[in-house]
């Protein structure tokens, strides 16, 4: 290399590591990484970036790059450890990466014979005539465990083809070589907040872990706030747990608790707690209506979901069940309680037990929804029309009597 090309060659590094500190997405720096490529001589057409991430449903991300500009959107891809993803996986340049050792393979797609590898028939069909795979590890060795990797989020993998008659250059080589694993680095970094803003927002809810990311993790510092509060568990769930074949409890759950918090967040809700089969809920929001508004449209959201999956449930023949809520309006405590060593950001309270007690006495009045009287009392015309009393009661743990109230049965 000229020192001209040398010094390009930093240029991008550095640029990279800039763009990796700053966190700016993957698309973009993929994007900027292959213009300047391009600008530099090495005549990349299309680049495919994958990373591997610790999230609940999806396996890891994708990101795509045409010198054309008819890339596809970033795409979030699902389990390859099984059925035709798997068997599609195990046929990879990647695979045969991480099966046989090496940070890349180059493969020639303009011969006359192109390797039995997932999609370098297609990629030699459309005009490319070189490919390079790249695998970097977070650590070297089968017997050294990446420090760095959390899951199975341990390398970052890319590949890169041309259109250039010929092929790749021996230079080009070289400086993709030279320029991936400091993208590769770049990525992870960003990656990584993904990961972190993803697990807060799975495991505490979508405000708390906003509040908890943007700093709010002093111990025993909480807000005073006032809030609609759902408190929810499920019909005769003791019953069910009881009678039902163990591995049924878990699917069970899942599937009810996804119609529920579902429900609650269409509604702009934030799930704070699944206890077993309850769901503790908060509506935040300076306009306590609106509040109410909110819930009781998740309200009426869970109900069409729960009624759609016990068609599907009982059609398979599963165990059914029904989904008991209390809704009511108070202040409480909302932030980091705990220990040092272990914290839970919640909400705490008189309003929080009452809303627990309301929801109880669903079984006693036979009644799937019932609200307090300061609920119905913030609930805007025409919603609080809706709701009809079912009389007063002492709830257990709590200094004054309630009237309580639930949807008219009029109403269908």
């Amino acid at each position: 290399m000229t020192a001209m090309e040398e010094r390009d060659l930093q240029d991008i590094t550095a640029w990279l590591i800039r763009q990796g500190l700053a966190g700016v997405p993957e698309t973009m720096l993929l994007q900027g990484f292959c213009d300047r490529c391009r600008a530099l001589g090495v005549p990349v057409d299309r680049a495919v970036v994958l990373i591997d991430t610790l999230h609940p449903v999806h396996e890891g991300d994708a990101f795509f790059w045409r010198s054309d500009g008819q890339e596809r959107e970033p795409t979030q891809y699902g389990r390859t450890d099984r059925g035709e993803a798997a068997a599609n996986w195990r046929r990879t340049a990647f695979f045969k990466l991480l099966e046989e050792g090496g940070e890349d393979l180059r493969v020639r797609l303009d011969g006359d014979v192109v390797p039995d590898l997932f999609l370098l028939e297609d990629f030699a069909a459309e005009g490319q005539t070189d490919y390079l795979a790249c695998v970097h590890r977070f650590a070297q060795g089968a017997d050294r465990p990446a420090a760095g990797a959390i899951g199975e989020m341990d390398c970052v993998y890319s590949h890169w083809t041309t259109e250039r008659p010929g092929g790749f250059a021996d230079g080009d080589l070289a400086a993709l070589r030279r320029l991936v694993p400091p993208l590769a680095l770049a990525v992870k970094a960003t990656a990584l907040g993904r990961v972190a803003a993803n697990l807060a927002e799975v495991y505490l809810g979508n405000d708390a872990a906003r509040r908890v990311l943007s700093g709010r993790i002093e111990r025993g510092v909480p807000e005073r706030i006032g809030a609609v509060l759902w408190f929810s568990d499920l019909r005769g769930y003791t019953t069910i747990s009881d009678t039902a074949p163990p591995e049924a409890i878990i699917p069970l759950l899942n599937d009810y608790a996804d119609a529920v918090v579902t429900a609650i967040h269409e509604a702009s809700g934030d799930v704070l707690k699944l206890i077993g089969d309850a769901v503790l809920a908060v509506f935040h929001g300076d306009d306590a209506a609106d509040g109410c508004r909110r819930a009781l449209r998740a309200e009426a959201a869970m109900r069409a979901k729960v009624a759609d999956l016990n068609a599907r449930r009982a059609a398979a023949g599963e165990p059914v069940t029904g989904v008991y809520l209390g809704l009511h309006l108070g202040e409480v405590l909302y932030g980091n309680i705990g220990s040092q060593y272990r914290l839970d950001f919640t909400v705490v309270g008189p309003a929080v037990n009452e809303v627990a007690r309301i929801a109880s006495m669903c079984r006693s009045v036979d009644r799937a929804l019932l609200v307090s009287q300061d609920f119905r009392a913030a609930t805007p015309v025409p919603e609080c029309e809706t709701l009809v009393s079912v009389g007063r009661f002492a709830l257990r743990g709590v200094g004054r009597a309630q009237e309580l109230f639930t949807l008219d049965p009029a109403l269908g």
